[in-house]
């Protein structure tokens, strides 16, 4: 970011706090007209975190700013509800956080809105139908002795994977904060103002290349082997056990259309544990309230800035001039004309580009780079109300109100990397996976705000479903109900009796994903996370800055650099830009 956007955010961040009123539902706002007539500053597509936080960033520099959510509730797929089965609160998509910025946190005071974490240890739970388990967290004693029981080897390398892996998210902080220094000619600019874009380029790279320098070669070696690499080479050269390895590389493959074995999921594993929570690397929390309280503390920082949030607005159409090719507003899908010369989007990059903009406004290339990107997913999110805590055959000791098994994410199915390698191909070939890969919460454990007394909210985060399938469509119910209780079989078999303790389900499927909250192909990440994907390449090259094609059109969701998850950097970033393109006018 360069010091002129920081300046404008932060000096944004310390202005008197404007009187706003918060009574609305937690996630929902209330209902209210736009002014007619009115023309904003800016209007924000998609009422998700990140259009929530590029609002608030805007409005606090003095910004006129409307978000516009086509759905009834705010928060995008960072959102809580409570009418799918009476009495349950789920976190439908997205279901636990770390990635979050801390600046992001601090700027714009969302504790004081609301948002409180509950930090989990252990962390994460492998259970084994052998009778083992894997028990790993932030306590470096409970992990030595954990992981001893399979291999002393690996319990000694575990702690300088993980400072390894630490050093190679302090570099990536610099970069995930910061607007990528794309080198189009912006001929609008002023000579002045584009020399000043060159020297706050250089600086990019010049602080990039200190950081860098820092790390020392053979850490900058292993950064890119870390890149280029599959997860399975990562942590062969690492580990020798067969289920740390398979816990680990969990993370390689989640909320993606890859397998451990594919080149580049290295990254992704370093994805997933670039966040923090209190200060502590890799931690991820629950969420007080659900993932719609992320959502809810945004926008109530938004409100107080004067953002005005409208539900139930879906818009049609992005308008661009005829002549001038410029952004001239947005029309809702009632005939509404919305008006304003800087529209930011936070829908996905082809819903953007193919569902929004008007016909032969974009160029070929950039258009054909936006459909011909890969948006494919394999994951279902299967949000389970049951009336008791599953009891895990592998402990012998169960709390029936939540022991160290229940606190973190537990890992059905992934007793080795073969296993997870297994379920991708079957999908690979359009087939649901027999034995899913299943990552399992259970949020109520801590959080008990979300349950009536003695029953819990259980997340599955389920992979591998295809989009497609080979034989039958998840529109079809037999179809639905036979893989729903194939995963509750499957957790059978590591808690007997799982199945007979569900009240109730809700199942999205990557169809399901696409049509009710607008991701593409049902990616959770508004596209692939792979390295022609990434950084200068995201969404497409030459237009990695948040800038568009079309004057005064800017993404700012997850289909933008850094990529997916709940961490709010595009939204953040894009309003940087955004607001040195104001002040540039």
């Amino acid at each position: 970011m360069s010091p002129a956007a920081r300046s404008l955010l932060l000096s944004a961040a310390r202005r008197q706090r404007r009187r706003f009123s918060t009574e609305a539902p937690s996630s929902t706002p209330q209902q209210q007209l736009l002014p007619k007539g009115k023309r904003w500053d800016a209007v924000v597509i998609g009422g998700g975190h990140n259009g929530l936080a590029a609002a608030a960033y805007l409005a606090r520099a003095g910004r006129s700013v409307a978000v516009l959510e086509r759905r009834g509730v705010i928060g995008g797929a960072a959102v809580s509800e409570s009418d799918l089965v009476p009495g349950f609160r789920f976190s439908r998509c997205s279901y636990l956080l770390s990635l979050l910025r801390p600046a992001l946190i601090q700027e714009l005071e969302l504790e004081r809105h609301g948002l409180k974490l509950l930090p989990r240890s252990p962390s994460s739970f492998t259970p084994c139908l052998d009778g083992r388990y894997l028990l790993l967290g932030p306590d470096a004693e409970l992990n030595h002795s954990e992981i001893s029981k399979f291999s002393e080897n690996d319990a000694g390398a575990y702690p300088r994977y993980e400072e390894k892996l630490e050093k190679f998210c302090k570099l990536m902080d610099f970069v995930i904060d910061s607007p990528p220094p794309e080198m189009r000619h912006e001929y609008h600019l002023s000579m002045v103002d584009r020399m000043k874009d060159k020297v706050d380029k250089s600086v990019f790279w010049s602080k990039l290349l200190g950081i860098v320098m820092q790390q020392g070669q053979k850490d900058m070696v292993d950064f890119f082997d870390l890149l280029l690499s599959p997860a399975s080479k990562i942590l062969n050269n690492w580990f020798e056990g067969d289920v740390l390895k398979a816990t680990l590389a969990t993370d390689a493959v989640i909320g993606s259309m890859a397998g451990v074995h594919t080149p580049g999921s290295g990254y992704v594993l370093l994805h997933h544990v670039m966040g923090e929570t209190g200060g502590q690397r890799g931690v991820w929390a629950y969420v007080e309230g659900g993932m719609g309280s992320v959502s809810s503390a945004i926008s109530k920082a938004a409100l107080e800035a004067g953002v005005e949030i409208l539900t139930n607005a879906e818009v049609s159409q992005i308008s661009v001039h005829h002549t001038s090719g410029k952004v001239q507003g947005v029309v809702l899908a009632d005939g509404t004309e919305v008006l304003t010369s800087v529209v930011l989007s936070n829908a996905t990059p082809y819903r953007t580009f193919v569902d929004l903009v008007p016909a032969n406004v974009l160029p070929d290339n950039f258009l054909s780079a936006i459909k011909t990107a890969d948006y494919s997913s394999a994951t279902t999110k299967i949000n389970v109300a049951v009336d008791r805590l599953p009891q895990f055959s592998c402990c012998k000791d169960f709390n029936p109100e939540g022991g160290p098994e229940h606190m973190g994410t537990i890992h059905i199915g992934s007793e080795s990397m073969e296993e997870i390698d297994l379920a991708y191909r079957e999908a690979a070939n359009g087939v649901s996976s027999t034995r899913p890969v299943i990552e399992m919460t259970i949020p109520s454990v801590l959080d008990k705000t979300i349950s009536p007394p003695g029953q819990h909210v259980i997340n599955l985060f389920v992979q591998y479903t295809p989009y497609k399938l080979s034989e039958g469509s998840w529109q079809d119910s037999n179809v639905r109900k036979s893989f729903a209780e194939r995963c509750f079989s499957l957790i059978d078999e590591y808690a007997p009796g799982f199945s007979s303790s569900v009240v109730g389900y809700d199942m999205l499927t990557p169809p399901d994903l696409e049509r009710e909250f607008g991701l593409t192909g049902g990616n959770i990440f508004h596209g692939a996370m792979g390295l022609d994907s990434l950084f200068l390449m995201r969404p497409a090259k030459g237009w990695s800055d948040y800038r568009t094609p079309v004057k005064g059109l800017y993404l700012c969701g997850s289909g933008a650099h850094p990529g997916g998850g709940v961490m709010g950097a595009p939204g953040r970033n894009a309003a940087s830009v955004v607001l040195e393109d104001l002040r540039t006018k």
